[in-house]
């Protein structure tokens, strides 16, 4: 019958390559044209509803457990079956900027990263090549209710625990729950690695809020939940330890910080999605320390004790056609914040064999509120190349110094910087950018800056969040 088929099928093609006239080839290869797009488009739908399926399933409830033929529970698995997702993050680049003591943001409160060793320069001051963070990630499902992870970050010959969380996979009821050390839900880009951010360095804002760093990490605990609607909403909050930048760590008993954050998105049409955002965190600081100018230019020490409360507002646009991003997609994202602060500063000589306006520690009323934003937008044009340019400014805003005013150097400034860049990427493991900025973060200072970056991931890698 095969056979029978075949010869069948081959004489009326042949009869049909004889009979055929130019006008019907034509078509018939409309037809073709026709099919293909309709399939394309309902095969990027199923993509996309497969994506939001997989996005939900970690607050799902877990499957049944196995029951043997006897009635006893079946292990979930066995010792030697325990397979963690492991791979190694590589970064660094190539910078050209000026050379510049200590950088900082004119008009902020000067924060403090992470001290990789002494009279190590910090990683936005390092000029020529080197090398940034090298990260080992570890994770696993711990069971059939648990997943684990942890991120050890290495540079400069030291090693620190970036990362290291469990959470929940099977509570239900669209509740999630997170324990240990992780990056805060708060705001967007804050719980993105550097590694996944689409330019060479961290927006303004985020140094100017979180430190060098650029981003707020808790130990702690965080409550999600996901409502059970088409249309995205998500709610959580956190309490933790607050030992990082704008806080400080206090050593009590309790939360010495607390966020909480809301997101809504959703579809436009098959090409189209969005999230946007608010959030907020409130922390407090003991003797947080800073170092200013005193009005005879000399360094001084600012130690500052009080409340910070930062309101965070974000929004996310995605496009690519027909809803695959394989080939062209493009990304519109943006970010507010407002931040107030107010307790006391006490004003010291941050070198006591060069004595300056604040000798004696002088103490005063602090208060301040201060914001900033940035826009960005990356266009991946082809399977491989994507360019972007982002834009972002701060305002100083109004600071009362109280007493010190008359001893410290108080710039009323507003920092902007604008960047461009062009990546390729070999594949998702793989990527080179080309970045160029104009940065005028500093009163009185254009620097124009080159980076040339690197990023190499080995091994399993999960996805990225939206």
């Amino acid at each position: 019958m095969q056979k029978s088929f075949a010869m069948a099928a081959l004489l009326a093609a042949s009869y049909g390559a004889q009979a055929a006239t130019d006008a019907d080839l034509a078509v018939i290869r409309a037809q073709i044209d026709d099919m293909k797009k309709t399939y394309e488009q309902r095969i990027a739908s199923l993509e996309k509803k497969l994506a939001q399926a997989e996005s939900k399933a970690s607050a799902q409830p877990v499957a049944a457990p196995v029951v043997t033929t006897e009635g006893r529970q079946a292990p979930a698995s066995t010792a030697s079956g325990f397979n963690p997702e492991v791979s190694l993050i590589l970064q660094g680049q190539y910078k050209n900027m000026k050379d510049v003591s200590e950088r900082g943001i004119t008009g902020f409160y000067p924060a403090g990263g992470h001290d990789h060793g002494d009279g190590a320069i910090p990683g936005i001051s390092k000029r020529g090549f080197s090398v940034e963070h090298t990260e080992l990630v570890l994770a696993a499902n711990i069971d059939p209710y648990w997943r684990g992870q942890a991120i050890i970050a290495m540079v400069d010959g030291t090693a620190e625990v970036e990362e290291a969380w469990f959470q929940s996979l099977g509570l239900g009821h669209g509740i999630g729950l997170k324990g240990g050390r992780f990056r805060s839900g708060i705001g967007y880009l804050n719980e993105q690695h550097p590694h996944m951010w689409d330019f060479a360095d961290a927006p303004l804002m985020y140094r100017a809020m979180f430190g060098e760093e650029a981003s707020y990490v808790q130990d702690g605990v965080q409550f999600k939940w996901l409502a059970p609607t088409e249309t995205f909403i998500e709610f959580g909050a956190e309490a933790g330890r607050g030992a990082t930048f704008p806080g400080t760590d206090r050593n009590k008993n309790g939360s010495g910080a607390a966020a909480a954050f809301a997101h809504v998105g959703g579809d436009v049409g098959v090409s189209s999605n969005w999230r946007a955002g608010v959030s907020y965190l409130k922390t407090k600081a003991k003797e947080r320390e800073g170092h200013f100018e005193d009005i005879g230019g000399v360094e001084a020490l600012g130690k500052f004790t009080g409340d910070s409360s930062t309101w965070l507002a974000d929004f996310v646009w995605k496009w690519a056609p027909n809803g695959n991003p394989k080939y062209q997609n493009f990304k519109f994202q943006t970010e507010y914040f407002n931040r107030r602060e107010k307790g006391d500063l006490l004003c010291d000589d941050a070198d006591s064999a060069n004595p300056g306006a604040c000798t004696g520690e002088v103490s005063s009323l602090y208060r301040t509120r201060q914001s900033g934003w940035y826009a960005q937008g990356v266009f991946q044009f082809t399977p491989n190349w994507r360019a972007g340019l982002r834009y972002e400014q701060l305002d100083s805003g109004h600071r009362d110094f109280g007493a010190n005013a008359a001893n410290l150097v108080v710039a009323d400034y507003r920092p902007k910087k604008a960047t461009a860049m062009v990546d390729y990427s070999w594949s998702e493991f793989s990527r080179v950018r080309l970045q160029f900025a104009q940065d005028k973060s500093m009163l009185g200072i254009t620097d124009n800056q080159m980076t040339l970056q690197y990023i190499m991931s080995l091994g399993a890698h999960g996805a990225h969040k939206f």
